[in-house]
């Protein structure tokens, strides 16, 4: 009897261990390498895809008439004097442009068109999400050279009961057309101001932060 009650206990002290372990860190997550809080050098980000909810300014050389400052409709589409209806979601400014030169020349000759999105929300491929144990999550546009803890500025940071050193970070990876998921320490980045543990973020990217269980 003493020696199956020992074995009980021993049972339960190496679940229990095991448990607060995984309430510890990232498990098994892969971790990205850590990049400096400010660039060495700045460089410009992919090119800017419009999406749903942008403003655009539309400007047609020696055409005010047709010039014009337009919402991309949650539809994907805008409308614009004498084109009508036209999809611009998931286009560079410069394809737009293009598109609306095509369709306008069968009313004028040769028309210069230009595009200049004022107000940016983007397409989801090319937001940040934060979700879960912060202050206010949200979707934020991508910038270029955005780090963790700069979105984690743009969010208020973590909330009271976040363990933030659980957290983790979903990526699309293009290459292999899967999603994978890597382990953040976002404790250590804002109470202790461990540079080692902020990383370059990249378009598309979802930073899940859990509660802690205790």
């Amino acid at each position: 009897m003493r020696s199956r009650r020992s074995a009980k206990m021993i049972l339960g002290v190496g679940a229990a261990s095991l448990a607060l372990t995984g309430c510890g860190g990232g498990g098994s997550r892969p971790e990205l390498p850590p990049a400096s809080f400010v660039a060495a050098k700045e460089g410009p980000g992919e090119d800017y895809v419009i999406g749903p909810l942008d403003q655009i300014q539309i400007h047609v050389w020696r055409n005010p008439e047709l010039s014009a400052k337009v919402p991309v409709r949650p539809d994907g589409r805008i409308t614009t004097p004498l084109v009508g209806d036209m999809p611009a979601v998931g286009k560079t400014p410069t394809m737009l442009a293009d598109d609306l030169k095509l369709a306008l020349g069968e009313y004028i000759k040769d028309p210069i068109v230009s595009v200049i999105v004022e107000n940016f929300s983007g397409t989801f491929s090319q937001q940040v999400r934060i979700v879960g144990a912060t202050e206010k999550p949200a979707s934020i546009p991508y910038r270029a050279n955005m780090t963790l803890l700069d979105a984690m500025i743009a969010v208020g940071g973590l909330s009271e009961f976040a363990a933030g050193n659980r957290s983790r970070l979903v990526r699309y990876d293009k290459e292999t057309g899967k999603q994978r998921e890597f382990g953040l320490r976002i404790n250590n980045l804002l109470k202790k101001g461990d540079s080692r543990a902020n990383v370059r973020l990249e378009p598309g990217d979802v930073i899940i932060i859990p509660q802690s269980m205790f």
